[in-house]
């Protein structure tokens, strides 16, 4: 007893060292990157001059959070694979992108989204939308940071509020220092950190228990577990689709392509971000539905976590079949995912207050570069001191579910907002006042659809009792049926109305939709930034994939011949991309 309590506290000390390391590697982007904003696009959108490869992996990011190894990962453990519709749902969503809006949105040629937002829908819009959708990202960064404080307060028996104290204060610096570039940066090198150790946990899968095996032995239905009509699940399944798609192809979510270099990388960028999505959906939840096949108990494993223990399912496979060490590396891809939404969001928030409000409205269009560079850096530390303190607000409830919070305020809150914006490059003859009175109307919509449409008046009258994930499952799709229907069929409606735009307008109006409909270009050739964005960062990845390579030299109990492959193939994949780019740095 007294060696294992000795292992066990060995383990997790390697464990925290690693975790550590890699958040000195995550500030070390911040100081590399810090200086190269010199005026309000450097800053808030890399002064449109990144490449594909960093723009899509970022695109990824942006959709990817911790919840996604905890929220859905737990969902993926006691229901199998249907938490993958949300994820196929984002593939399908980037590939939408691919094929019509990313390389529109790229050609808004605007600094932030609400620009474009402004030149579309008018300055009253411009408002109505910035004051809409930054609380609200506040917010979701809070639950995200939320999540990733669960995993490391199981793991490491550190409270959930410093957890998120240091985290908060991390992501802070590294979007103060670099602005986008440190941003974007970042994203990709944890782009690479979760892959690599999403694919090394799917190999111990297929190794240890086999993917047809965890497959076939899920404790009951694969993908309808405690349902018990199928049809609500497909329609489920088909409405979580049409979210993301929303979700991934609107006005404000634009700024993802807004860093791009020209229209052909925010294409590609797009496509780069579909292949992710599309690939992790089949990987990311193995690990927790072999964690249901070992029978494992979590709550016991786990009991600090409560009720909410089902949301360590990934964890606890990392912890029970891959070698010491990798939790850390777990933790740290956890860091990694939170991590890269919140300073997006955070550059991405910043720059609307500071452009969209602070400029035309505090300022009336007299602020210099300088200024607006310095008035962006202390929103940014205001909205991180905000998310810190969401999140802790989150904590507190104890009988809440991830995993229907994030879907719930999707559909509840987000889909009024998404729905015009969605429609604005589709959609020409709609007055000013459409965008913003269809969120109106939407939200509600949605207030009929979370109190008076209940599961139970529902279930009462077509006289079916549902079952608890089904209730679930059906407040979602109420909701996303109402809007669909009604949300969007008055923002139609609104075209009835629709009398012509002021001469101003009317001009803005058709500046936008012509530059929406010609390519940005660049050069033929690599530019010096090209080079140093290939240089940079495959610096960091050959780094961070040597330092992972020595991992192996950790004691095993086991021996090391799993070490060498866990962390051989995480370090690898990393190590080979960083080669890779420093080949493609060098000059011709």
């Amino acid at each position: 007893m007294e060696n294992e309590l000795v292992s066990a506290i060995f383990e997790r000390r390697v464990d925290f060292a690693i975790v550590v390391l890699y958040l000195a590697f995550i500030i070390a982007i911040g100081f590399m990157f810090s200086g190269k904003a010199k005026d309000p696009s450097e800053y808030f959108r890399g002064g449109g001059k990144m490449l594909w490869w960093m723009t899509g992996a970022s695109a990824f990011m942006v959709q990817f959070s911790a919840w996604t190894f905890t929220g859905a990962a737990g969902k993926a453990y006691s229901d199998g694979l249907s938490v993958a519709v949300i994820f196929i749902g984002n593939a399908v969503g980037y590939f939408v992108s691919y094929l019509l809006v990313a390389e529109m949105f790229r050609q808004t040629r605007c600094i932030t989204p609400v620009d474009a937002i402004r030149r579309r829908y008018g300055p009253v819009n411009e408002q109505f939308f910035t004051w809409a959708q930054v609380p609200l990202g506040v917010i979701q960064a809070g639950i995200w940071l939320n999540g990733l404080a669960i995993f490391t307060s199981a793991v490491f028996n550190i409270s959930i509020e410093w957890t998120i104290a240091i985290t908060g204060f991390i992501v802070m610096f590294v979007s103060l220092s670099g602005g986008a570039w440190a941003v974007v940066a970042s994203d990709y090198v944890q782009m690479l950190v979760i892959m690599a150790i999403s694919i090394a946990a799917t190999a111990f899968v297929a190794f240890n228990y086999g993917i047809t095996n965890v497959i076939t032995e899920f404790p009951g239905h694969l993908l309808t577990n405690d349902v018990n009509y199928v049809g609500l699940f497909v329609v489920w399944c088909l409405m979580s689709i049409t979210k993301q798609i929303f979700s991934t192809n609107n006005l404000y979510d634009a700024s993802r392509y807004l860093v791009a270099k020209d229209s052909l990388n925010a294409k590609k960028a797009a496509l780069l971000a579909s292949i992710l999505m599309f690939a992790g959906a089949f990987i990311w939840f193995l690990p927790p539905m072999a964690t249901a096949v070992m029978g494992v108990d979590l709550s016991a494993m786990y009991p600090t976590l409560g009720n909410k223990a089902g949301d360590a399912a990934y964890l606890a496979f990392v912890d029970i079949a891959m070698p010491i060490g990798m939790v850390g590396i777990m933790i740290a891809a956890m860091f990694s995912a939170t991590m890269s939404s919140m300073d997006t969001g955070l550059n991405r928030s910043a720059g609307i207050m500071c452009m969209n409000f602070y400029q035309p409205v505090v300022k009336k269009g007299k602020a210099t570069d300088a200024e607006l560079i310095v008035v962006g850096k202390i929103i940014t530390f205001l909205f991180g001191i905000a998310i810190i303190l969401v999140s802790l607000f989150i904590s507190s409830l104890q009988n809440i579910s991830l995993f229907d919070i994030m879907l719930q305020m999707g559909s509840l809150i987000q889909m009024p907002i998404l729905i015009p914006l969605f429609l604005a490059v589709f959609v020409r003859r709609v007055p000013d006042w459409g965008p913003w009175a269809t969120v109106i109307v939407g939200l509600l919509v949605s207030l009929a659809s979370k109190y008076v449409l209940t599961p139970d008046l529902v279930g009462n009258i077509v006289g079916i009792d549902f079952t608890g994930r089904e209730s679930s499952d059906l407040v979602f799709t109420i909701s996303m049926a109402l809007h669909l229907t009604v949300t969007t069929g008055f923002f139609f409606m609104t075209r009835l109305f629709y009398n012509g735009l002021s001469p101003v307008r009317h001009e803005e109006v058709d500046r936008l939709f012509e530059d929406l409909s010609t390519p940005v270009t660049s050069p033929a050739g690599a530019t010096d930034a090209d080079l140093e964005q290939r240089n940079k960062l495959g610096t960091l990845a050959l780094v961070y994939g040597a330092t992972i390579f020595l991992l192996p030299l950790i004691p095993q109990p086991d021996g090391r011949m799993a070490a060498v492959l866990g962390f051989g193939l995480t370090g690898g994949i990393v190590f080979v991309i960083g080669a890779l780019l420093r080949l493609s740095a060098r000059k011709p």
